[in-house]
């Protein structure tokens, strides 16, 4: 299996990435100020360029798969680099915001999805330049093209406000609200 083979899932993902790209475009121009202003914080401005790299990830190596006698393993290899690079300057950024009680650390928990998947994406990338018919390799690539597409779309949920609806976090509000009624002496009348 070459490259060439997932021709037509290289360009439907090339088509599907760049328009996302765009869409988290609009949605950053309608209120810029909350994440590129001077006062946007840490947390919405790293979560915007956490969409952007994975959007940028999957359209990068979506297009180099679709240039005749390109191996998908070089540019996968390649950009799995940048988004390493992209991981160490977010923390570099938000650390110190972190230390400084601005933002909570489960505000850029995603970072350890990206942090997994370029570096997946950096080993099977090489394995795939090692050899170029690896299925399996290939398979990986275009099933974290995927991947990076839905990282996005949840980061760029987030960066509008959208709701969180997961089922974790449903279980963790349930939790709450069914301890906020118990109250501090219901424990005792259960007991009874």
């Amino acid at each position: 299996m070459t490259t060439a083979s997932a021709h037509e899932f290289f360009a439907g993902s090339a088509s599907v990435a760049g328009a996302l790209i765009g869409l988290l475009f609009v949605a950053i121009s309608v209120a810029p100020a909350g994440v590129l202003g001077p006062d946007a914080s840490e947390a919405h401005s790293v979560r915007a360029a956490a969409a952007l790299t994975a959007f940028t990830n999957a359209l990068a190596v979506a297009l180099f798969g679709l240039v005749p006698g390109f191996d998908a393993g070089d540019a996968a290899t390649v950009v799995a680099i940048f988004g390493l690079l992209f991981i160490a300057g977010s923390l570099m950024r938000v650390v110190p915001a972190w230390r400084a009680k601005r933002i909570k650390l489960s505000d850029v928990s995603y970072l350890v999805g990206l942090l997994a998947v370029f570096v997946i994406q950096l080993i099977v990338g090489l394995g795939l330049d090692r050899h170029s018919g690896n299925k399996g390799d290939l398979q990986m690539i275009c099933v974290l093209v995927i991947v990076c597409c839905l990282i996005g779309i949840a980061r760029s949920w987030e960066l509008v406000g959208g709701p969180n609806i997961g089922m974790g976090h449903e279980l963790f509000q349930l939790f709450r609200r069914r301890r906020g009624s118990q109250g501090p002496g219901a424990d005792d009348a259960e007991g009874r």
